[in-house]
């Protein structure tokens, strides 16, 4: 299979600036144009950082996350929901820079970041403040504490580090 490519370099001068944009043409189909003067650094989302606080089993594993660095195996004993649901949440926080992770071999460890946004993260912080207050993440917890320090933990999180405020306590 043979594709064509043909380049087209523009210059602009715009108030002595010169601006480049590359058209990229793949047979008849045209490509955005990429402006390489453009920011890397987006600007802060609003909706997207709260849309994903606005969801309770967000809530919840920022809950179960709070001063920790949490394995994904962890998430699905306590909340209950399949592992690719839990997946999904964690993402919609990273996307939202609520949250990082760390990959370690099969286990993917999730933690809060302090988001760079000044406000946001004094909203972040009232927020889990509050979550300490609440019940039901409370419950959450306490159900991790007990799941970490079971005698006999279940099969899908044998192996699985344990987070470090628990791993503390338990010495």
């Amino acid at each position: 299979m043979y594709f064509s490519f043909i380049i087209h370099i523009r210059f602009y001068v715009f108030d002595k600036a010169i601006l480049q944009t590359i058209f990229i043409y793949v047979n008849t189909y045209v490509k955005k144009p990429y402006n390489f003067f453009m920011s890397k650094e987006k600007p802060f989302d609003k909706e997207l950082f709260f849309a994903a606080l606005a969801d309770n089993t967000r809530l919840r594993l920022l809950n179960l996350m709070d001063q920790d660095e949490v394995c994904v195996c962890y998430f699905v004993e306590v909340i209950g929901p399949n592992q690719p649901k839990i997946s999904r949440h964690l993402a919609y926080l990273k996307k939202a820079g609520i949250v990082d992770v760390r990959r370690d071999w099969k286990w993917a460890h999730y933690r809060i970041v302090k988001p760079e946004n000044e406000q946001a993260a004094k909203v972040l912080q009232g927020v889990l403040e509050w979550l300490k207050t609440d019940l039901e993440m409370q419950n959450d917890r306490r159900a991790l504490f007990n799941v970490c320090c079971a005698p006999q933990p279940p099969v899908s999180i044998q192996g699985a580090p344990r987070p470090a405020s628990i791993e503390a306590c338990i010495k």
